[in-house]
Order: C-alpha cells, then sequence, then structure tokens
C-alpha cells in the first residue's frame, strides 16, 4: 500500500514558541524549517510513501520543501491545525479519490524511513489508525484508509481524543523515531539521542540544551 501523507507547517514565525529556553526568536524559525527538512526528507525516502503534501502558508518553507520533492498547498481555511489537515486530505482525494492518507507532525526530526515504514504497514490493517506521541499525550500520525474520512483530532490530549473518535491506536514497539516529536527543549535532546537527520543537527550543534 502506498500512502499520501499531508504535512501541516505553520508559518515559521510563529512557530517553536516552546523552545524559547533553547533558540532565541532569530533562531527558532530556522530550527521549525530544519525540522520539517528532515521530517520530508526522510518521509519522502520511505518506501510505503507515493508523496508528500505540506500545507503551508510560508513561502520560505514552501521553497526549501518543494526542493526536497514536497507539494505545496497554500492553507485556505487558515483556521488552525485540523483544518489544515482535512483542507489536505480532500485536496489530495479530489486528485485521487479513494487514496490512503496518514497525517504526520512536521517537527519529527529523527524520522527514520524503516520505523515509518513499519507505522504505515500497520496502519493499513485498520480503517482509521493513529500513533500516540512519545509523551503518550498527543499524536504524532493519523492514517485513513482509501473509503474513510481522516477526522483528524490535533491538539490537548490528542490521543484520548484520536481514541474516542473510532481510531485504532497501533501499539508498536521500536518506532521512537515516528514518536519524538519536539516542542521543548527536552524533546530536542531526546531526539538528537536517536540521531537527529542534517538540517537539525547543523542548526542544533550550537544551541545550549536543558537537560529537562
Amino acid at each position: 500500500m502506498q500512502w499520501t501523507l499531508v504535512i501541516p507547517l505553520k508559518p515559521l514565525s510563529r512557530a517553536k514558541s516552546r523552545l524559547s529556553d533553547t533558540a532565541g526568536d532569530g533562531v527558532r524559525p530556522g530550527l521549525a524549517l530544519a525540522f520539517a527538512q528532515d521530517t520530508v526528507a526522510a518521509a519522502l525516502s520511505c518506501t510505503a510513501v507515493a508523496d508528500v503534501v505540506v500545507v503551508t502558508d510560508d513561502e520560505r518553507a514552501a521553497r526549501e520543501l518543494t526542493a526536497l520533492g514536497a507539494r505545496i498547498l497554500p492553507d485556505t481555511p487558515a483556521s488552525g491545525l485540523n483544518a489544515a489537515l482535512a483542507h489536505g486530505a480532500a485536496a489530495v482525494r479530489e486528485m485521487r479519490p479513494r487514496t490512503p492518507v496518514a497525517a504526520l507532525n512536521a517537527d519529527l526530526p529523527a524520522l527514520r524511513p524503516a520505523e515509518l515504514a513499519a507505522v504505515l504497514g500497520a496502519a493499513g490493517e485498520f480503517p482509521r489508525a493513529f500513533l500516540a506521541d512519545a509523551a503518550g499525550v498527543g499524536t504524532t500520525l493519523l492514517a485513513a484508509a482509501g473509503d474513510h474520512e481522516l477526522t483528524p483530532a490535533f491538539g490537548l490530549d490528542s490521543r484520548n481524543r484520536h481514541r474516542a473518535s473510532g481510531a485504532a491506536e497501533l501499539p508498536l514497539a521500536e518506532v521512537d523515531s515516528v514518536r519524538q516529536d519536539v516542542d521543548t527543549g527536552h524533546d530536542l535532546r531526546a531526539a538528537l539521542a536517536l540521531g537527529v537527520g542534517p538540517y537539525t543537527a547543523a542548526l542544533s550543534a550550537g544551541l545550549l540544551i536543558p537537560e529537562s
């Protein structure tokens, strides 16, 4: 099964505010872009992924991610994360009906293509399925088979929200790189321990990353 991934990315100037203890205002936009670049590059290298659609209105991000091979879709709803994901999934299905679609976070700089393939393979066994984040509270991936709507419910306590929506939780081990999103300095340290991609590695080299 070949999946189309939909990755939402807010304007870089407003991204990753919780990394203020680690990166200043002048650094955070570039760091958010680096996370997205490493995420997209790894996703496009995954054997289970046919293509990647990034929903964003950020011109710099659009330019850099297009260069990696992603397709860019403007965030026409401009109504937050879930609206952007629903918009992206609908656009994919309009072009290719019944395409399996998965929403993926843009802040997975340690993402491994083989681990992503394992998650998507497991997700293909269900109408809708999701993977909880490393903290066990949020969600990093939500997948929907070709005859089901994505129905994203990201945000506060999204693990429970996706479970309540009827999506199957994927109890996979050894897919840490797909779970480890980055919102805080602690998260970034955990991602670095897993081994991040080249864009994040270059930008994080000079940062003072808190222990907790």
